[in-house]
């Protein structure tokens, strides 16, 4: 074969490859990810009044008036239905208020987003359920006698655990010497709890803390855009 109509031949496949990279670059960057972009949630006092009503209600035994704020930091994520892209990924990259995350490290995996709204919401009252069974432990009273009731609404996942357990004790018997668990000061926190007491694992740490000093004493509301917070 003459060396020039090698050289052709060669220019053509380069040619195709390289049309074909493009193409799937083209797909890549348009493609939707299974991917959730995250950034500070709202915060939410649980010593207090969240949207007008009150976190933290104990019936049943005296609840004493507290000083302080116990305030529960969130992260908030876009939908289980979002369609993420390469840019919004390569945006969150850089900012220092973003992060992307694997959809199932933030949402169940599988089903409808209904289903993953339920689950998430499951989480959340299993997480109410085992927070009031500590703190009543903690304190001494039994879950027959005394009532809790936790309001938190647009909050999902269980990692507001730790801050009910320590409202509710805080509520019920301060420090266990007249004084508040919180000596006062206004403290942010977050964490899972089961029922026996046991803190677990705490995620998306980093932008909690920016939630945190965002809002200081003052409640903070998350980006309306955003689905439910964690």
């Amino acid at each position: 074969m003459p060396f020039r109509s090698r050289l052709s031949r060669r220019a053509t496949i380069l040619a195709v490859c390289g049309a074909v990279l493009a193409a799937l670059l083209a797909v890549a960057a348009f493609a939707p990810l299974p991917v959730s972009i995250v950034e500070p949630g709202l915060t939410a006092n649980v010593l207090g009044a969240h949207d007008g009503a009150e976190v933290i209600t104990v019936t049943g035994t005296p609840a004493r008036k507290t000083s302080g704020q116990l305030r529960l930091v969130t992260i908030a994520a876009t939908a289980p239905n979002a369609s993420v892209h390469f840019s919004d990924v390569w945006h969150a990259w850089f900012a220092k208020d973003q992060a992307a995350m694997p959809r199932d490290s933030v949402y169940p995996s599988g089903g409808s987003v209904k289903e993953i709204e339920k689950a998430t919401q499951k989480e959340m009252t299993d997480s109410q359920d085992a927070a009031t069974t500590a703190a009543l432990q903690h304190v001494g009273l039994s879950p027959s006698k005394v009532t809790v009731n936790l309001q938190l609404a647009d909050v999902g996942g269980p990692s507001a655990g730790l801050l009910f357990t320590l409202g509710i004790i805080d509520k019920i018997n301060g420090d266990s010497h007249g004084g508040d668990l919180t000596g006062g000061r206004n403290i942010a926190g977050t964490g899972t709890i089961d029922a026996k007491g046991k803190v677990g694992a705490v995620g998306g740490v980093p932008l909690k803390e920016l939630a945190a000093r965002r809002d200081g004493p003052e409640r903070g509301q998350a980006d309306p855009g955003l689905l439910r917070t964690r």
